[in-house]
């Protein structure tokens, strides 16, 4: 059972933070309770609420954290952590009230190793801020998100996200070095800062992707990287999807690692060369590529060879710079699909090469079957595979609620993904939205993950329901 947010509690959050950084208000409350997830944005336009804090807390420290957790976990009150705010799964949900810790306090580069070109920041960091600085500075961390704007570092963190450059620079778990972590019990543990080790699991790694229910991560070290000294874009039409997907594949066996690699299928490729008043047949593939010089140049000419001998025709550099220009665009368009009471969301899987093509077909395949207009691209790719970004629509259906048109869409999505053997996240991550799949998953290793969650959290009052800990029941009750 939890404990309620009473009027001695919040005294006790006011002596550990200041007074000025807690807040009972319900505009705070609202605000901090909820993150980009369809149902909550569906519930905003509808004058709805959603599930809320009972109070906000903005610590400055990581001391600050370990002293509310203390507290949280004395007298069994749930706590949420939150960053930007820029997720689109409903981890944030404070879906058994409680308190919602907002860590933009902490929110400083703490160092900069230039000689080990690293990096190590608080978890409260805004990215773009982060790339701002490390750019005056001459280098780049390579991590472009949509969201980059608006997530913070610890949000990158905690949902194994990708950035649009990733093919070069990696996903964030590729990027960490090592973390600063406060436990639901209150205890601060720190990984030690070195490049790589052999002395037992990666302790690390544990909270990485683990949404805050083990632990809120406080600090960040991150190899970081010589700002390009060239980046340049080309782009190519393939006459289908499998002849893109060849030439992707074969680019990457060649040892080409372009920082952006997006293949279109053919709806979207409709959509965007159309927009640009060019031929809008087949599927549109862009490609990026940046550091030295000399390497950029040769990266793309191998590319180049590739796209070609799989029947690739060059495009130039137009659909490549034009996406990169703006690639935010849709995102401040989302408001205005949603007042038509569309159903509007997201779906990221991912698959090895020799899946990948399939997983496109049944998920679009099912997505269709429930009367939805998919669109999809390719955007981070590996030696051993890739994902695919699934866009879809529906129009409200008058006579059919539309929680259960929503989860009828993801149903049908997840069980294809599953049967085909694929993931069922690439870098958005679980939250309440695929909570229902995830012993499906990770069958029986994840027991694993939840006597985890027993061991480092026994009073369970770190996010509590998120990463599959909670039924169809549980989720449904939210939307």
């Amino acid at each position: 059972m939890y404990g309620s947010v009473t009027p001695d509690i919040i005294d006790e959050l006011k002596s550990i933070v200041g007074e000025k950084h807690v807040s009972t208000s319900l505009v705070d409350r609202l605000v901090c309770s909820r993150d980009l997830w369809f149902p909550m944005l569906f519930k905003t336009l509808k004058g709805e609420l959603w599930p809320t804090a009972d109070v906000v807390v903005w610590p400055g420290s990581a001391e600050e954290v370990s002293e509310v957790l203390k507290l949280a976990n004395k007298r069994r009150v749930p706590v949420v952590t939150l960053g930007g705010g820029a997720g689109v799964c409903g981890g944030l949900s404070p879906i058994r009230g409680g308190i919602v810790m907002d860590i933009k306090r902490m929110c400083k580069v703490l160092e900069l190793d230039e000689e080990s070109l690293t990096v190590v920041v608080q978890a409260g960091l805004i990215g773009m801020e982060l790339e701002e600085y490390l750019n005056r500075k001459g280098y780049t961390l390579g991590h472009y998100p949509l969201s980059i704007y608006a997530s913070t570092i610890g949000g990158f963190l905690a949902c194994r996200s990708a950035g649009v450059l990733s093919n070069k620079y990696g996903k964030i778990e590729d990027m960490v070095i090592a973390l600063r972590v406060v436990l639901p019990t209150g205890e601060i543990i720190e990984t030690k800062r070195v490049p790589r080790r052999a002395t037992g699991p990666d302790l690390m790694q544990l909270f990485v992707g683990s949404e805050g229910i083990l632990g809120v991560i406080t600090e960040a070290a991150l190899r970081i990287h010589p700002y390009p000294e060239k980046r340049i874009f080309t782009s190519y039409r393939f006459k289908d999807l499998h002849a893109g997907l060849e030439a992707v594949r074969n680019i990457f066996r060649r040892g080409v690692r372009p920082a952006i690699v997006r293949l279109y299928d053919e709806r979207d490729t409709k959509i965007t060369l159309g927009s640009l008043g060019l031929p809008a047949e087949g599927c549109l593939l862009i490609l990026s590529f940046e550091g030295t010089e000399k390497l950029v140049d040769a990266e793309a000419e191998v590319a180049d060879e590739v796209c070609r001998q799989w029947g690739g025709e060059q495009l130039g550099d137009l659909p490549a710079k034009h996406w990169w220009k703006h690639r935010h665009d849709q995102y401040w368009n989302l408001p205005h699909l949603l007042k038509g009471f569309m159903i509007v969301d997201t779906i990221e899987v991912s698959a090895p090469w020799d899946r990948l093509e399939r997983l496109y077909w049944e998920v679009k395949r099912a997505l269709e079957g429930q009367g939805v207009i998919p669109m999809a691209h390719f955007s981070h790719f590996y030696l051993d595979g890739g994902s695919i970004y699934f866009t879809f629509v529906k129009p409200r259906e008058p006579k059919t609620p539309i929680n259960d048109a929503y989860w009828r869409i993801w149903s049908a999505a997840m069980e294809a993904c599953i049967r085909v053997g694929g993931s069922i996240s690439h870098h958005h991550g679980v939250g309440l939205v695929r909570s229902p799949w995830m012993e499906k998953e990770h069958g029986k290793s994840f027991e694993i993950i939840r006597a985890l969650k027993k061991v480092l959290d026994p009073n369970n009052i770190l996010n509590p329901g998120k990463l599959g800990m909670v039924g169809w029941s549980e989720v449904r009750r939210v939307f």
